[in-house]
């Protein structure tokens, strides 16, 4: 299952926060430089994760954004639930509407209880345990924190 580019965006940067250290603020642009990704899809990526209460943000000159304790325990399956914002699993319109086929369609059912199958398989994946040091120290070279730290 392919997820959308707003989840992965989204997903990253929570690599990002819960690998910094305890405390520090990183800002949406050293996340995006981090992740690779335009400045104004990251924040709107952080944007939602503040949303949904797994990031603290603190607004000013020394500002930045940081894992709180519910985005340390949040897990990828929950968070897909909440980012990928597709409600139909298929393209169930025709150029003329709606597929002829869409009452009681059991595929658009079975497509759905794939995609939670999916979720239900990435529940147990803690997202704070994911980043490595050997994945994360030279993210951080490149937005200027030095590695390990």
């Amino acid at each position: 299952m392919k997820i959308n580019a707003f989840a992965d965006v989204s997903l990253r940067a929570m690599m990002v926060l819960a690998a910094a250290p305890d405390g520090l603020l990183l800002t949406t642009q050293s996340i995006a430089n981090a992740v690779g990704t335009p400045y104004n899809h990251v924040s709107k990526a952080m944007a939602r994760l503040r949303e949904l209460g797994v990031i603290d943000v603190e607004r000013g000159r020394n500002g930045g954004s940081r894992l709180n304790e519910a985005g340390r325990r949040a897990t990828v399956g929950q968070l897909l639930r909440q980012l990928n914002t597709r409600v139909d699993p298929a393209d169930c319109q025709s150029p003329n509407g709606n597929c002829p086929l869409i009452n009681e369609c059991r595929l658009r059912y079975a497509l759905s209880q794939a995609r939670e199958a999916f979720y239900r398989e990435l529940d147990d994946i803690v997202i704070s345990t994911l980043p490595n040091s050997r994945q994360m120290d030279p993210v951080f070279s490149v937005i200027g924190l030095r590695p390990g730290l």
